[in-house]
């Protein structure tokens, strides 16, 4: 599984069906932060959602059609970056990630994404990685802009969030131009 050091005390360990209250906690305790650009927040009412999640992501793995991983700043559990199923057709992938808010602003995921990165390209031998970001979500947009990714368009209306339909922000990375 893919875990990796990002730098002293920052680490991106697999998730796994222990770590459920761990994660729910800091759903609990950073839900309005979340949801204003995660839509699977609201479905997200208890322990066992997260363990559902968790599970799916494990099978995901084990099908080696993608991974989560937890991101943990000095031992306390900070957030998850993950990919969506990897298309290995067209030799493709997405991911996302999120952070409480109190970990928000010091580069972590920026670490944590450029690693991830990297891996799909060295590891898997994709071709593109792709990042999505809800329109007016600058903090979110920073990351790909800051790790070279190109933004390609928008997708009108492509995301149902809190009962409205969003734009989103496609980046996307090509194997060729990945400097990591």
């Amino acid at each position: 599984m893919f875990s990796h050091i990002l730098r002293p005390g920052v680490e991106l360990r697999p998730v796994e069906v222990r770590h459920a209250p761990i994660i729910w906690e800091r759903v609990e305790r950073d839900r309005s932060h979340l949801r204003e650009w995660l839509g699977w927040v609201d479905h997200s009412k208890s322990v066992a959602d997260i363990e559902a999640w968790i599970d799916g992501s494990l099978k995901m793995y084990a099908a080696n059609d993608g991974y989560a991983a937890g991101v943990w700043v000095d031992g306390e559990f900070a957030g998850v970056i993950g990919t969506h199923p990897i298309n290995w057709i067209y030799r493709k992938m997405e991911f996302g990630y999120w952070l409480g808010a109190e970990f928000v602003g010091r580069g972590i995921i920026t670490d944590a994404a450029r690693a991830l990165t990297t891996h799909a390209f060295r590891e898997w031998k994709l071709n593109r990685v792709e990042i999505m970001c809800g329109v007016g979500n600058e903090r979110s947009s920073a990351i790909p802009r800051r790790l070279g990714f190109i933004e390609e368009g928008i997708q009108r209306e492509g995301q149902l969030l809190n009962g409205r339909y969003i734009d989103i922000r496609v980046f996307s990375m090509l194997a060729k131009d990945w400097p990591g």
